[in-house]
């Protein structure tokens, strides 16, 4: 079995995670556009591609695909997912799983104001959303929502572009400098992580890792802690199910009062998805079982409590 990890970028742990788990039963294939690249240094072969904006990328990849002889593949970049999704069927043609959730589920996962509109329309708490500056305005003086506020990209992602507002006065400011912008309630609460896997076969949510986290660095998971709640996972469940989302996902939730309120969500690895699995939450052995044709037995809250993820450099040395 070989399986191809597109823009492996510093992501390490992810590359070594697979190939302990192949046993050496397969390889696994790395991509990045740098060779600077640390991660595609952990895995049995690597190529350098272009840029994802290059008109010949896909078939650069799926070159790739043919000459490796790749079963499965994932990115680890949020840009490059829907143009995977995309390309689905091009994949299959050629005998190639992807281990993503379908097009118009990546693409809800990238428009911040389209995944408030399907949280609201399901019923499931989430912070107040704007994309209209004078609908805002308007709530601010009913005294619905109050500053300050976070005035974001609606497509982004690693929290970049993102402004704390405190004023109306920086708000103003704020919205002419760019376009396609929102503006979310700030959530004074707990913030937690939850890593979670949807079986490639069952379309069943077969995995659930929870963390409260301590401490963030760009936009990723610095220091957590696991945590379990019978509340939450089902809340994950029922959100999973609803939004239709397959193989791997990362969700971003806060706690305020008692109350969870689901915030973001990537369908990819998440940056702390290390804590999982030391934690003997195995995704990369599902993801391999589903590979093989192998449906996963359910799991949730399979896991230990108050075990502490603290991430720390390492470094790399090549000769070039």
């Amino acid at each position: 079995m070989n399986i191809l990890i597109l823009s492996a970028g510093t992501r390490n742990k992810i590359v070594q995670y697979f190939e302990k788990e192949l046993k050496g039963n397969g390889r696994v294939i790395a991509t990045d556009c740098s060779n600077l690249a640390p991660a595609i240094y952990e895995a049995d072969k690597y190529y350098i591609v272009p840029r994802i904006t290059d008109k010949n990328y896909i078939n650069i990849i799926l070159d790739i695909c043919k000459k490796e002889k790749i079963d499965a593949l994932f990115s680890l970049i949020d840009p490059e997912l829907s143009l995977i999704a995309k390309n689905v069927e091009r994949f299959k043609e050629i005998r190639v799983k992807t281990i993503i959730s379908d097009y118009n589920k990546v693409e809800m996962c990238f428009d911040k104001y389209e995944m408030y509109k399907f949280l609201i329309n399901n019923n499931f708490k989430t912070p107040k959303t704007y994309i209209d500056k004078e609908k805002f305005l308007e709530d601010l003086e009913k005294g619905e929502i109050t500053f300050p506020v976070f005035v974001k990209p609606v497509r982004g992602s690693a929290s970049i572009n993102i402004n704390k507002i405190n004023n109306k006065e920086e708000l103003d400011v704020i919205w002419k400098q760019a376009d396609n912008l929102i503006i979310q309630e700030f959530m004074d609460g707990q913030e937690y992580g939850a890593d979670v896997y949807i079986d490639m076969i069952s379309n069943k949510t077969v995995a659930i890792f929870t963390k409260k986290k301590i401490k963030m660095r760009a936009g990723e998971t610095d220091k957590s802690v696991s945590v379990k709640d019978e509340t939450l996972f089902n809340l994950i469940k029922d959100f999973v199910k609803k939004a239709g989302f397959k193989g791997i996902i990362d969700i971003d939730i806060f706690e305020i009062d008692g109350e969870y309120y689901i915030s973001e969500v990537n369908p990819r690895f998440g940056g702390g998805y290390p804590h999982a699995y030391e934690c003997n939450v195995n995704v990369p052995k599902m993801i391999i079982n589903n590979i093989k044709g192998t449906e996963n037995k359910e799991q949730i809250g399979n896991y230990e409590e108050k075990m502490y993820m603290m991430k720390y450099n390492e470094i790399k040395i090549i000769k070039g």
